[in-house]
């Protein structure tokens, strides 16, 4: 089987393409394609909760942790403790991180626009489709058996 017809290459290759863009267009923000993520997924009128992130994002917590470090330190973000759970720190936006939030959503939404420009619909639905069945196969660990798993 060569790699170029295989369903992970294909799906390799196209995430590495699209976060190279998207760091391109970052960079041309002064920012990355992670902390446009991250911006992406605090609630921008009421914050979120900094143990919710990492598990929203599927990021790791030293990662994410790493990332709010400097998004703090470059004035996009700050913390407050929860009200609700003062055992928690909310992740709140400055009004320089709302500017930029508003960037990052629309870099996406352009993404998004372009794409579906050039597809049709039955194509975009068929794409879904295939991703659902994917993520499916995988959740239900279904693509190896126990054999296999234990042979890695």
């Amino acid at each position: 089987m060569q790699k170029e017809t295989t369903i992970d290459h294909a799906l390799r290759a196209t995430w590495q393409a699209v976060a190279k863009m998207y760091n391109e267009q970052a960079a041309r923000h002064n920012s990355t394609m992670a902390t446009a993520f991250v911006l992406l997924n605090i609630d921008s009128e009421n914050g979120t909760p900094s143990t919710a992130l990492g598990p929203q994002m599927g990021m790791e917590p030293t990662s994410l942790s790493r990332i709010l470090k400097n998004m703090e330190d470059i004035g996009l973000i700050y913390r407050e403790r929860n009200p609700e759970d003062g055992r928690s720190v909310l992740i709140k936006l400055t009004d320089f991180g709302k500017e930029k939030r508003k960037v990052s959503r629309q870099s996406v939404i352009t993404f998004n626009e372009k794409v579906r420009e050039n597809l049709s619909k039955e194509k975009i639905n068929h794409f879904f489709e295939v991703i659902d069945k994917i993520n499916q196969l995988i959740n239900e660990r279904s693509i190896f058996t126990d054999a296999e798993r234990k042979a890695v």
